[in-house]
C-alpha cells in the first residue's frame, strides 16, 4: 500500500464502487454532492454507501445510489462492553464477508478516520482512497487525498477538492436528500394540526456542542419578531432538545416538533418549506440541498461562507479568535454567535425572501 496522491482510476475497471462516510447528519448532506458527481462520472456502476444506521434514512432514496449498507456499531459496541468478544471477532467476521462478496473495485473513504478507513478495508476492495486519512487509516490506503486542499469557502469544498484530485469533474456540485414517497403526506396524519401555512419558516436551534449555539434567549427574541410580522414558526430537532423545543413553543404562533420527527420527516418538512433559520447543524445545511431560503448562523465552527445556494446566507462575525472549533478561548462566552443580533438576522431572512419575490 501507498499513499501518493496522484490518481490512477483512468487506468481502472471501475463497476463496483463503496462510499464509506458514517456520520454526522450534516458531513452526510454535504457529501451527497459528491455521490452525484461521482454517478454522472460513472453512469454505469453500481455505488453502494457504507453508513452509520442513524444516517442510512438520509441515503436509502437517493437516486444516485444503488444500495445503502448499515454499519452495526452498537451492536458491535454493546458486544463490546459486555466483554463477549468472540461472538463480536464472529459478527465482524461475517459482516466483513458480506461486504467482501459484493467485490468492490473501489472503495473511498470520506471520513478519513480509523474506524472508516477499517471498514473500507474489511469490505475487501481491490482499491481504497482515503480523504484525508489519519489515526492510522493512511496505513489501510492505497491513495491519500490531500483534505487541506480544500481552500474554497464552497459548501462542500473538501468533496469538490477531491473530485478535482480523482480527476473527476465536480460540474453542478448538488447535494440531494432522498424522501420517499408519501413521507409528506404521512406528516399530515401524524401532526393534524400541521397545514401548509405551518411550515411558513422553521428553526434549527441546536447542535451537539454548546460554542454552536446561538443564545436561546436570542431565538425566543427571533421568534417573536418573525411572529409579530406574520410567520408561523416550527422548531425542529432531535429527542434530547425537546424541552429547550418546548419552551420556545411556549411563545405564540411558535410549534415544536423537536425530537418528535423522523430524520426522513424532518427533510421532508425542510423541502417544503418557505425558508430555514438554524445554526451549524445537518438540519440546516438541508435547506441548501433543498434550495430554499436558508440562513446559517455561524462562530467557532465556518463550514462555508458560500453555500452555493441562490436564496441562501451565512452570517459569520469572523472574531479574532473564529473559528475556534473545538476549542474556545473565551471562557464559554462565545461572543461570535452572541454578538449577531435577532433583528439582523430578521433582517438579513427577509433580504432572501425578497431573491424569490
Amino acid at each position: 500500500m501507498h499513499n501518493s496522491n496522484s490518481t490512477s482510476l483512468s487506468k481502472r475497471n471501475i463497476e463496483n464502487i463503496l462510499i464509506v462516510r458514517l456520520s454526522a447528519i450534516g458531513d452526510i448532506v454535504m457529501a451527497s454532492g459528491f455521490l452525484t458527481a461521482l454517478r454522472a462520472h460513472y453512469p454505469k456502476a453500481r455505488i453502494s454507501w457504507l453508513t452509520q444506521p442513524e444516517c442510512a434514512s438520509l441515503l436509502e432514496d437517493n437516486p444516485n445510489l444503488d444500495e445503502v449498507i448499515a454499519w452495526p456499531r452498537k451492536q458491535w459496541s454493546d458486544l463490546w462492553d459486555k466483554r463477549s468478544f468472540l461472538q463480536l471477532r464472529a459478527n465482524i467476521k461475517t459482516f466483513s464477508a458480506e461486504l467482501t462478496k459484493r467485490q468492490f473495485d473501489l472503495a473511498i473513504d470520506l471520513q478519513g478516520l480509523l474506524k472508516s478507513g477499517w471498514l473500507s478495508y474489511l469490505s475487501g476492495a481491490e482499491y481504497r482512497i482515503g480523504l484525508g486519512s489519519r489515526e492510522g487509516a493512511q496505513l489501510l490506503m492505497h491513495q491519500v487525498l490531500d483534505r487541506t486542499a480544500a481552500s474554497d469557502p464552497l459548501i462542500g469544498s473538501e468533496y469538490r477538492s477531491a473530485l478535482e484530485q480523482l480527476g473527476i469533474d465536480a460540474g453542478p456540485f448538488r447535494m440531494h436528500i432522498g424522501i420517499a414517497q408519501g413521507t409528506i403526506e404521512s406528516l399530515s396524519s401524524k401532526f393534524p394540526g400541521l397545514d401548509e401555512d405551518a411550515t411558513d419558516l422553521i428553526i434549527c436551534p441546536f447542535t451537539t456542542r454548546p460554542q454552536k449555539h446561538w443564545p436561546e434567549a436570542h431565538w425566543e427574541e427571533l421568534c417573536q419578531i418573525l411572529v409579530a410580522s406574520g410567520r408561523k414558526v416550527i422548531v425542529l430537532g432531535g429527542p434530547g432538545d425537546k424541552p429547550a423545543g418546548a419552551r420556545l413553543a411556549e411563545l405564540e404562533g411558535v410549534t415544536s416538533l423537536a425530537g418528535q420527527t423522523s430524520l426522513q420527516e424532518a427533510a421532508a418538512l425542510i423541502s417544503r418549506s418557505r425558508g430555514i433559520i438554524g445554526v451549524d447543524t445537518g438540519l440546516t445545511h438541508m435547506g441548501h440541498a433543498f434550495r430554499v431560503p436558508t440562513l446559517c448562523l455561524f462562530g467557532s465552527t465556518r463550514p462555508y461562507l458560500n453555500p452555493d445556494n441562490p436564496v441562501g446566507e451565512v452570517i459569520y462575525l469572523n472574531k479574532d479568535c473564529a473559528p475556534c472549533r473545538r476549542h474556545p478561548t473565551c471562557g464559554g462566552a462565545f461572543h461570535c454567535l452572541g454578538d449577531i443580533e435577532p433583528q439582523q438576522v430578521k433582517e438579513a431572512f427577509i433580504q432572501l425572501e425578497r431573491r424569490i419575490g
